[in-house]
């Protein structure tokens, strides 16, 4: 069996996070591993606090995945401080990982912010230039490659932009604000960027969609998918997930995670 390791925060309500990252990668079957960079307190209407880890306990953490059960690909979500970052970036390259997939996760679905300003420029400098490749919205688009993103021309030279800064591929997710559910992929030996259309699913419950695609494209990299191959599995899965209308909670739910159970390939 392939493995993956998540290196992000807990979601004490399971939607996200941590427990999103597991629950995607065993349903994308691979076995899942940890490695936690915060506790928080959150349900789906809004996080009430953040403790992170020490430096010292995660590169603890990352060593004693590392050093027993190698994983095939990585995940990083949630890290909020530069400290954190550092001891990331430095045991990736320690142990040379492979298939580095880095959501840069700023801001919670609630709105809540979740990164620091400082630790933004070690992202960056010291994280970013590692991964495989990169999964930001829109938002965390604009603030990675400097510029304004108002349509789908401006996410494919976004795109193009992290690829050509930060040396990995990147994919922009469109989302509500510029199309229904529609990413574009750029990334190297790409003469142009790749489109991947989403459904449109009317469902209001999308609390941990980006870190389960981020978690599903790292399953099917572990498994030696190609790049392209491991984002349109990936969608494929967020969009059965989504589809399954779950609805928990009284603000922005989880989605179902296990909608396939027994259907994993």
């Amino acid at each position: 069996m392939k493995k993956a390791l998540t290196i992000a925060g807990s979601d004490s309500c399971g939607g996200a996070g941590i427990q999103a990252d597991i629950k995607t990668m065993t349903m994308n079957g691979v076995y899942a591993m940890s490695a936690i960079t915060a506790l928080t307190a959150q349900n789906t209407t809004g996080v009430r606090g953040i403790q992170d880890v020490t430096p010292d306990f995660l590169g603890l953490q990352l060593d004693a995945v590392f050093e027993d059960i190698f994983p095939d690909a990585v995940k990083i979500g949630m890290v909020s401080s530069s400290a954190l970052i550092e001891v990331i970036a430095s045991k990736l390259v320690q142990y040379q990982a492979t298939n580095i997939v880095a959501d840069p996760v700023m801001v919670a679905t609630s709105g809540a912010r979740l990164i620091d300003e400082g630790a933004i420029e070690t992202l960056k400098a010291k994280l970013l230039p590692l991964a495989t490749i990169i999964t930001p919205n829109i938002p965390e688009a604009e603030i990675l490659a400097d510029m304004t993103i108002g349509g789908e021309t401006d996410m494919e030279a976004a795109a193009k932009a992290l690829f050509e800064r930060y040396g990995c591929a990147a994919l922009v997710k469109g989302g509500h604000r510029i199309n229904d559910a529609n990413d574009v992929l750029y990334g190297a030996n790409m003469d142009q960027p790749i489109w991947f259309e989403g459904k449109r699913i009317d469902n209001p419950n999308t609390h941990g969609t980006g870190c389960t695609l981020s978690s599903a494209i790292a399953s099917n990299l572990a498994k030696g998918y190609g790049l392209a191959e491991s984002v349109e599995r990936a969608k494929a899965y967020l969009s059965g997930a989504l589809a399954a209308m779950l609805d928990l909670g009284k603000g922005s739910g989880p989605i179902a995670h296990n909608f396939a159970l027994g259907e994993v390939e």
